[in-house]
């Protein structure tokens, strides 16, 4: 074999090692989904919403890293839409149903399959826009919506809250959540590459700072952050109709990012 052939095997065999870490951290995001349905079905939700939000950490890493790697590829993006509608649209709902919309009968688990039908359709949406140009997502972001489920069950745990208690509280959580996630509300995507050096160091003291607060009472802070978040879209598109002048947000601009 002469040095050519060698050369044009080994740039090809190492993209190929590359391309499965982001696949792994794919499917731990998916291992996690799975572990919430488990998890809920034997009674235990704490344990099923931390299983989601871990699953959105690295649902958010593999896309990171097949950026970082130049690893990205159809089957990737495939593979990851198909995982997502698992960890973020069937288990979330099977969590909210099993917890607190069971006793709700037929509008309960209704509720529960338009969330997954809404997250199967926000992801088919995206995966046939042309996101060349896009700089935020349109719609909530499926995670986001999964998070806001996981978040509150933890919010309750903490405060000793019963799902029965807020089940009415539940049941429109959902069908907002739902609406939101096809909606054409924008939403930031806190994904943008370009900074400077200096606002770079600005926002690595903010994330530190972030962690402290997140460490305090996770609990709690998740929860008020997912919630805010999910707000922050409706009052910024009725901000920008009162505000003469205020320029719309843009879709976001990664192809990667399927959400």
């Amino acid at each position: 074999m002469t040095d050519h052939d060698i050369s044009s095997i080994r740039p090809e065999g190492a993209r190929g090692s590359i391309c499965l870490l982001p696949s792994l951290l794919t499917t731990i995001s998916l291992f996690s989904g799975f572990y919430a349905i488990i998890s809920a079905i034997n009674g235990q939700y704490f344990n099923a919403a931390v299983a989601l939000i871990i699953s959105g950490v690295f649902d958010g890493l593999d896309g990171r890293v097949a950026r970082m790697t130049g690893t990205t590829s159809n089957f990737g993006k495939e593979y990851d839409s198909l995982c997502d509608l698992v960890a973020f649209g069937v288990a979330p709902a099977v969590i909210a149903y099993l917890w607190a919309l069971e006793a709700f009968g037929r509008y309960g688990w209704l509720a529960a399959f338009l969330y997954v039908a809404t997250t199967a359709l926000r992801l088919a949406r995206f995966n046939t826009q042309d996101s060349s140009s896009s700089k935020n997502f349109t719609g909530l972001p499926c995670p986001a919506a999964a998070g806001t489920i996981a978040t509150t069950i933890m919010f309750c745990d903490f405060f000793k809250v019963s799902a029965h208690t807020i089940g009415l509280m539940v049941l429109a959580m959902v069908y907002v959540l739902s609406y939101l996630m096809v909606s054409s509300i924008k939403y930031l995507s806190f994904k943008h590459p370009e900074a400077t050096r200096a606002r770079k160091f600005q926002m690595m003291v903010a994330m530190v700072l972030l962690i402290m607060v997140i460490a305090a009472e996770p609990q709690v802070t998740l929860f008020i952050m997912a919630a805010l978040y999910v707000l922050s879209g409706p009052f910024l598109g009725l901000y920008r109709l009162l505000v003469p002048g205020s320029q719309p947000l843009e879709e976001h601009d990664n192809p990667v990012c399927r959400h």
